[in-house]
């Protein structure tokens, strides 16, 4: 019951900073000489508009949910997890491969789900190994996590100009993903979407229903206190990190094996990036990352409206984004006096 209201109490905030960020970026449009009306009509219409316009929102608020929930428990037990977007990367990478090159005469009922849960392992062994060097060396996760990004960007292009190209090697992308393992659908959405959203529930009752819960938090919140009673914060570190490693590679599974079918180079817009804001918007609550992800995979699809209806670049959401930041930052710290 403490959650439940503590995720209530919060629930608000992302809402709140989204409208004040919303308005405050419609004043910036403005000045800069565009519509800034049409713009934000169009940004409505191409997001929530329609039915198509939903399912678009949708599909771009899963990744964004499932490396969201990521930063989230990360930062929850103190280690900093800059690598989201490698870790999506490195998933996709891996389910591409179990779906064309090791298994792709597998029935569906045997690809589909090694394709998501390879596609996560491999993940997850990216962010343990970014939690081991902190353990075991020192390194700050920080660092290594932001360089594991750009291995894991170098080991995709390689991957899609070398053993998973096409068969024709026509362009630097994987043959199309078999039909088994291809996620199925529920209505407009592939199964992946209404995992994503499951999956913040689920982190929820692991971070505050759980003794695992309990002492990822202890650590983050007082390690030295944590370390006297018996927590290791090196042995959690490495745990958060492999955890939230997990939950960025299933996003990117997802995404190959439910909205694109194959791999290609910048498969990914920068969902891992936008992660950390979708993050800090909903201060790190599992429960609250929902409506954080929904409002962000809103600009990702309405993006394209503002630019065709209205005039506005693309690039005026990488704008918004930014004050969100700002205005997330603002509404998480306390109030003085």
């Amino acid at each position: 019951m403490k959650s439940a209201a503590f995720a209530a109490g919060v629930a608000w905030r992302p809402l709140a900073a989204a409208a004040a960020a919303l308005a405050l970026a419609a004043a910036v449009i403005a000045a800069l000489g565009f519509p800034a009306g049409a713009a934000m009509r169009a940004l409505v219409s191409g997001s929530l508009g329609s039915g198509a316009a939903w399912t678009a929102t949708l599909l771009k608020t899963a990744p964004l949910l499932l490396t969201g929930l990521s930063v989230a428990l990360a930062f929850r037990c103190g280690v900093w997890n800059i690598g989201a977007e490698g870790q999506l990367l490195t998933g996709a990478l891996a389910a591409t491969a179990l779906a064309t090159r090791v298994a792709p005469g597998a029935p569906a009922i045997v690809l589909a789900p090694l394709v998501v849960l390879g596609g996560a392992a491999a993940a997850a062994a990216l962010g343990a190994l970014a939690g081991w060097l902190r353990a075991a060396r020192g390194v700050s996760e920080v660092i290594s996590t932001i360089l594991l990004n750009f291995i894991a960007i170098q080991a995709l292009a390689w991957a899609v100009q070398g053993p998973l190209q096409e068969a024709s090697q026509a362009y630097p992308q994987s043959d199309p993903f078999p039909a088994a393992a291809r996620l199925p659908a529920i209505g407009r959405l592939h199964l992946g979407v209404w995992i994503a959203f499951a999956a913040s529930g689920a982190l929820a009752w692991l971070l505050f229903r759980t003794p695992l819960g309990f002492r990822l938090r202890a650590v983050g919140h007082a390690p030295l206190a944590a370390r006297f009673a018996g927590i290791s914060p090196e042995r959690y570190g490495i745990a958060a990190l492999a955890i939230a490693g997990g939950l960025a590679g299933a996003a990117g599974a997802f995404e190959v094996a439910g909205v694109t079918g194959r791999l290609y180079q910048g498969i990914s817009p920068g969902y891992g990036y936008t992660a950390i804001a979708v993050a800090l918007l909903a201060r790190l609550h599992p429960l609250a990352v929902v409506p954080s992800a929904l409002f962000f995979g809103a600009l990702e699809a309405g993006a394209g409206a503002m630019q065709r209806e209205a005039g506005i670049p693309s690039v005026a959401t990488e704008v918004v984004q930014g004050i969100v930041i700002l205005l997330s930052v603002s509404f998480a710290l306390p109030r003085r006096g």
